[in-house]
């Protein structure tokens, strides 16, 4: 009995011991002095101080002391900005060839795909929404700490409609699905039964919002730019499919016919949209749908499709609309998030912060950067419950919000090429208060 009674005494003690060195662990604190702060949302930089514990942002102000064990960053001037966020990106894509996608096993593109999600973080991205993918896997291991990555919110398999343009199948008759498809990357569904089986599908997965393919794409081979996809019942289907489980449902459309089929299906983020009218422009502010838009140019960036190839026209259509679909944004106040959409193309991957330094040719750096960090998180929140990140605001410096930030050398308010050089210009880079680079040491 006495033994027993030892036992249990041990193992109770244990667990204590085991309790204090957890808690021990987890408790971090970090304060940054001298910072002069971008929160995300007002143009004018607050001088101050801002102290981190474990992932949240505790207070912000001047002269704050530092608690005990804290560890101390001096900013010395410099400008503290949120985590960057990208609203359209294909992590398993992104820096990998046509040809290596449709070829290689699902574990190499995992294994590709994880070294893309770091690469990220050390430019600054802390959050991506990614918009077709079987990003589900790396999401996990990123959120248990197993690599470093960004947050992401996953839509899962890309959803297409036979002929869609996610529709890779090979030849004119195709008999078996692709590689993409079997491994969860995209799904063909065709009927208004097929559609609801495909969104709940990505919702039984994990998915925080969905994306569907409603007109012709540029990088796929078989559908011409013009054509709507998807009917607008088989549109309504995915839409209420999503609404059952609170979240919304983006598609890829170009032109103005596939965009205004979409609203009226109930969709709320329009991807591209190039291709827009005054009267679709208009539309979506009476819709209040957004506008998930790339500043994709016909310049020294362009996707190298074959000289005089339909994806080469297609793209030059596309790239053609760019300047007007800024502008109709602009003058109807359509809500308007930024993305990339970089796939295919693992040099562009490098190029990340230029591609956010582009919109400099319609916006001002503060709105700029303002796009990429509190405008984009709000797009984020349409995804309601679905959200797995709800500690804390994104996209923002305040108390309260998570701990995604970077001190920035120099101020991109001012200048925003500073994003373009990370390398140089991102002196330390926190996400979830954790950071992953520091060169103020």
């Amino acid at each position: 009995m006495k033994k027993l009674n030892i036992n249990i005494l041990l193992l109770m003690l244990m667990i204590l011991i085991s309790g204090f060195t957890f808690a021990q662990e987890a408790e971090t604190k970090i304060l940054i002095t001298n910072a002069k702060i971008f929160n995300g949302e007002d143009e004018k930089l607050i001088d101050g101080d801002i102290l981190i514990e474990n992932n949240i942002i505790k207070q912000i102000g001047p002269s704050i002391k530092a608690p005990k064990g804290a560890e101390v960053i001096d900013a010395a001037g410099k400008t503290v900005i949120p985590g960057l966020i990208d609203m359209h990106w294909h992590m398993m894509w992104a820096k990998l060839s046509v040809p290596v996608v449709m070829s290689k096993d699902a574990f190499y593109l995992g294994i590709m795909a994880a070294q893309t999600a770091e690469e990220d973080l050390l430019r600054g991205f802390t959050t991506l929404r990614d918009v077709g993918g079987n990003t589900f896997g790396l999401k996990e291991a990123i959120d248990q700490g197993i690599i470093p990555g960004a947050r992401i919110f996953p839509s899962g398999a890309l959803v297409s409609q036979t002929s869609g343009h996610a529709d890779f199948r090979p030849g004119l008759e195709p008999n078996h699905a692709p590689y993409l498809e079997t491994s969860g990357h995209t799904i063909i569904a065709d009927g208004v039964p097929e559609v609801y089986r495909a969104v709940r599908q990505q919702l039984r997965r994990g998915a925080t919002q969905i994306k569907l393919t409603a007109g012709g794409g540029v990088s796929s081979d078989m559908d011409p730019l013009d054509v709507r996809q998807y009917s607008l019942e088989e549109l309504k289907a995915a839409v209420e499919a999503a609404d059952e489980w609170n979240t919304y449902v983006a598609v890829h459309a170009f032109s103005d016919d596939a965009v205004q089929m979409a609203i009226k299906a109930g969709v709320k983020s329009i991807e591209h949209g190039m291709l827009l009218t005054d009267e679709t422009a208009k539309m979506m502010v009476e819709k209040d749908v957004w506008l998930s838009i790339q500043p994709i140019l016909n310049d020294e960036d362009a996707i190298p499709f074959p000289e005089g190839s339909n994806n080469q026209k297609k793209y030059v259509e596309v790239t053609n609309g760019t300047d007007n679909a800024y502008a109709l944004a602009k003058k109807y106040g359509v809500k308007t998030a930024w993305g990339t959409d970089v796939i295919f193309d693992p040099g562009l991957c490098l190029k990340h912060g230029k591609l956010l330094a582009k919109l400099k040719r319609w916006y001002t750096p503060y709105e700029a950067l303002k796009m990429a960090t509190y405008d984009n998180a709000q797009l984020l929140k349409l995804s309601g419950p679905r959200n797995p990140y709800q500690q804390g605001e994104l996209g923002v410096i305040k108390e309260g919000a998570y701990a995604d930030m970077i001190i920035v050398d120099g101020n991109p308010l001012e200048n925003i090429d500073l994003v373009a050089d990370p390398e140089n210009n991102f002196k330390v880079i926190m996400k979830d208060g954790k950071i992953y680079k520091n060169t103020l040491k």
